[in-house]
């Protein structure tokens, strides 16, 4: 006698129906779910960014290059002064880029695979906004939401 597991079915119907759903809905409005789509991943790496990162320690660098680039703009007629400040600019810079690679590393594969799907439910869609493809109006989309998200979590 074979024991059917009634809840692992549905579990996967409802998902099934859930992402068909969306895929429909997606082809039908893309601009509308370009900006939906944009906005949950661009959420989703912000905070993985702001908890995952050392936001104190980023607070710091970026106050710091802010200042070391005020300095450099009040030494431009000097040249050995301006070489100093430019080296001190680049360490704390990839001080930086060190921090925020961590991040990073986390939200990669999600990424990749979230594209993955989305390429496939936009292949065919052609222009979305302003004759551009779905790639270009998520990239403006999502600069946008994070420039506001960013501001509103104060993520450095």
């Amino acid at each position: 006698m074979k024991i059917v597991n009634f809840k692992k079915n549905t579990d996967n119907h409802i998902k099934m129906a859930i992402i068909t759903g969306f895929t429909v809905w997606a082809q039908t409005y893309p601009l509308y779910s370009i900006v939906l789509v944009s906005f949950l991943i661009t959420l989703f790496t912000t905070v993985i960014y702001k908890y995952v990162s050392d936001q104190k320690t980023m607070k710091i660098l970026k106050d710091e290059i802010k200042l070391l680039q005020k300095e450099m703009k009040e030494v431009k007629d000097n040249p050995k002064k301006i070489l100093d400040k430019q080296k001190e600019l680049m360490e704390k810079n990839f001080s930086m880029m060190k921090h925020s690679l961590k991040p990073s590393l986390y939200t990669a594969l999600p990424l990749l695979l979230i594209f993955y799907f989305i390429r496939n439910v936009y292949i065919n869609t052609g222009a979305v906004l302003f004759n551009l493809t779905w790639i270009w109006a998520y990239i403006i989309f999502s600069i946008i939401f994070s420039l506001i998200i960013r501001k509103i979590m104060k993520v450095y």
